[in-house]
């Protein structure tokens, strides 16, 4: 398994069991993700982003689907949909790039309907 694979697997499985603090091992202080909905910097940015994910997605009645993943060298793509009591995520993707171990890029894009 290449690095990028395991460290992808690493942040969708700690994404799937709500665990932050592993999600953030995940990041360095220089990472950025970019979303339609803003672009977040550095670690405590990110952490922000992903308690708010995690407060919305730890409710009950949700659900999350990986359709796809495609890794390539450093670059990982996956594609998902999911459904949550506020929120219909109806196509979903992210793009990483993952030198070293860690995310340093990531991009999000996706098609909400809010409930």
């Amino acid at each position: 398994m290449s690095n990028t694979s395991a460290t992808l697997d690493h942040h969708l499985d700690a994404f799937a069991n709500q665990d932050l603090n592993q999600v953030m091992t995940d990041y360095v202080e220089d990472s950025v993700v970019v979303t339609n909905l803003g672009v977040y910097r550095g670690l405590d940015e990110i952490e922000g982003l992903f308690a708010g994910l995690f407060d919305e997605f730890s409710q009950d009645e949700t659900t999350l689907e990986v359709d796809n993943t495609i890794v390539e060298g450093e670059f990982a793509y996956l594609l998902w949909h999911g459904e949550t009591p506020d929120n219909s995520y109806e196509f979903c993707t992210d793009t990483f790039h993952i030198p070293e171990e860690t995310i340093r890029f990531q991009t999000y894009a996706g098609k909400i309907e809010s409930k």
